[in-house]
This record gives structure tokens, C-alpha cells and sequence, in this order.
């Protein structure tokens, strides 16, 4: 595992970079590919500057991956010259936030996979900033693994830490920042106990190791409250936390009110929750919500000082998209571009070792 700081890029090798497939043009649009075809053909070694830049303001990340892939896949990548901001630095819209300067022969062939792989992470690192600065003090468990391809856990979850995300669900959205999956006594495995959110919790707690933390989901009978204080009496201070999973259609049993805000986990359940837990001493035990939360769903929880302690987040955060664009704008160190485009300094652009 690879423990991550600001201002410390991940090594080349942390990536498991496809490279023969990305070097043979696999992944690349196939204009990239033909135009380095031509270029190499023709004996053709224009020196060029490649300006990537973003569409939006963002929290950009996955430079380290994008410089990965030009320092493995690019054909010459030792004579290449690449300055780039750091991972999580915020970004204007159309600010530059790389360029790649050399023989353009070398790397044309790399434009659709170094796009791509700021792209994503940038998206998600822009959306759980949203959501870590609306929780403020609250910890954010980044826990949508299962809303996209698993192969894509691992740049989501490090684009996560990256913005403040305290907490992933899968070993593979920690592996580059050194964090193991956290998880709850899921709604199966209570199934698989005939509905006994107890006996469920009971077994995690006999055959997991101690160092796991005993957070338990307690909706699947509709009675949050309950099963947490009977969670709680079973399991005493190894019970870390209870998770509040009620689905948005769906009212727990102890909700009084009859309105919009009654449904799935609502502001009156979590403070039905906190108040029954720490009458019957169970004050240490943490209460976790999810489902359906938004940046604006924990404003709104905050703002009437909802007793939660931490949020876990899912499909939400993979709905934005920002993209990337790359234009070459100087040939043989003098300014040269496409129309519309122009050759776009930033200072904060730090050069590539």
C-alpha cells in the first residue's frame, strides 16, 4: 500500500499501466494513433507544447496517473519536459493544468488515455469536495462501489482521500493512500440469520478480528431504534456505530410525522436514535446515515443540528462530469494553435521529475 501526501506525486509504478496495450495505440482514438503513423513515416519530429486544461472548476487529480502513463508509454519519455499542479489543487475553469513538451511523434499516440485518466477522478474529486466541505465536521464514507465497474475503484477511491473522504468500502479504493475497506453488518448477512439483526451482528462480532470496527445496519426490520438499542445491549462498548439505511420510500416505525421529510432517514428518526441510545448509557455508540444523501440533504441535516456522526455517500457522487481538452499551442518554442485556442502560462505548474 502507498501512503499519499500533497505535493508528493505516486510513482509510475504504483498505476499497473497496461503499457504494451496503451504504447500499440489499444485505448487511443484512432486519429492519435494514425497521426504518430504519419509523423514517424515521414520522418516528421516536430518539437511541440501540449497544453491540457479543464472545462470547468474542478479539484483536479489523476495528474500522477496521466504523467504515469507519458513516462511508460511515450517513446522517448526521458526527453519529454512535464509540468503539472498536484493532485487536489483547485482549478479554475480553462486553466492549464499540465503541458507536455517534445517531439510530438513520441507521445502523440497518448492524448485519449492521459485525457481520460484526469477526467474521471477529477469528476469524482470535485463532487465528494462538494460533499466533505457541506458535512464539515462530519466524517464522509465514500461508498459507491457498486453503482460503476469494478475496475474503477481504485482511481475513484483515491480521488476521494484526495478531497476528504475519510472512509472507503472496497481494499481497492484505499490501495493508493494505504487504507483497507471499512463495512457494516450488511443487510445479507442479517438475512441469512432469518431477519436477527442481533444474531447477525453477534456472529460478525465472534468471527471477524477485533481490530474491525462493529458497525451495524439496523433497518432491515424498519425499526431502527430497536435493533439498535438491542445491537447495543448485545454487544456493549464493541459496538462502534449503528448505520441508518432506510430506503427513501420507506417510513421506520418510530417516525410520527406523516410529511414529505418522514420518509427513509429522516431528521426525526436520527434524533429519536441519539436521544433513546444515550438514556439507556449507550452514548459512545455512533449513529452512521446513508442512503440518499446529497450535499444538500447534509446542509439541510446540519443546519437542524441533526445528532449524526458520520455520512455515508454512494451513486451521487459519480454523476458529474468534467472534461478535459489538449491542443497543441507552440511549434518549435513560437506560439501556434488552433483558432479559439492560445498558449495559456500558469505559474503554479510545477516541472515533472
Amino acid at each position: 500500500m502507498v501512503k499519499w501526501q500533497y505535493g508528493k506525486r505516486l510513482k509510475p509504478s504504483v498505476f499497473d499501466i497496461p503499457v504494451k496495450k496503451i504504447k500499440s495505440g489499444w485505448y487511443s482514438d484512432k486519429y492519435f494513433v494514425r497521426t504518430k503513423e504519419i509523423l514517424k513515416a515521414d520522418n516528421n519530429h516536430t518539437r511541440v507544447l501540449m497544453q491540457v486544461f479543464c472545462r470547468k472548476d474542478a479539484v483536479v487529480c489523476g495528474l500522477d496517473e496521466a504523467v504515469a502513463i507519458l513516462k511508460l508509454c511515450a517513446d522517448r519519455p526521458k526527453q519529454l519536459v512535464i509540468k503539472a499542479l498536484y493532485d487536489g489543487d483547485k482549478v479554475k475553469a480553462g486553466e492549464t493544468v499540465m503541458t507536455i513538451e517534445g517531439d510530438y511523434s513520441t507521445f502523440a499516440h497518448l492524448e485519449t488515455v492521459y485525457l481520460g485518466v484526469i477526467a474521471r477522478p477529477t469528476a469524482v474529486a470535485t463532487a465528494v469536495r462538494k460533499v466533505v466541505k457541506a458535512a464539515k465536521s462530519k466524517k464522509v464514507l465514500f461508498f459507491p462501489a457498486r453503482f460503476d465497474h469494478y475496475r474503477v475503484q481504485t482511481t475513484d477511491g483515491y480521488a476521494a482521500f484526495v478531497s476528504g473522504a475519510l472512509g472507503v468500502s472496497t481494499d481497492a479504493q484505499g490501495l493508493w493512500w494505504g487504507e483497507k475497506g471499512l463495512g457494516t453488518v450488511p443487510h445479507g448477512l442479517i438475512a441469512a440469520y432469518k431477519g436477527d439483526t442481533v444474531k447477525a451482528a453477534l456472529a460478525f462480532d465472534k468471527y471477524m478480528p477485533k481490530s474491525i470496527q462493529r458497525i451495524v445496519l439496523v433497518d432491515f426490520n424498519d425499526d431502527c431504534i430497536g435493533d439498535s438499542l438491542e445491537v447495543a445491549d448485545a454487544l456493549g462498548r464493541r459496538l462502534w456505530g449503528v448505520r441508518f439505511d432506510t430506503a427513501e420510500d420507506v417510513r421506520d416505525k418510530s417516525v410520527k410525522g406523516r410529511g414529505e421529510d418522514s420518509y427513509g432517514v429522516c431528521p426525526e428518526l436520527v434524533f429519536k436514535a441519539r436521544k433513546a441510545l444515550d438514556k439507556r448509557g449507550f452514548h459512545y455508540v455512533k449513529i452512521i446515515v446513508s442512503s440518499g444523501f446529497n450535499e444538500e440533504k447534509i446542509k439541510r441535516f446540519l443546519r437542524l443540528k441533526v445528532p449524526f456522526d458520520a455520512v455515508g455517500v454512494g451513486s451521487t457522487l459519480l454523476r458529474q462530469k468534467i472534461d478535459f481538452t489538449a491542443d497543441v499551442v507552440k511549434v518549435e518554442g513560437k506560439s501556434l494553435s488552433k483558432v479559439g485556442r492560445k498558449y495559456n502560462s500558469n505559474p503554479r505548474l510545477k516541472l515533472v521529475r
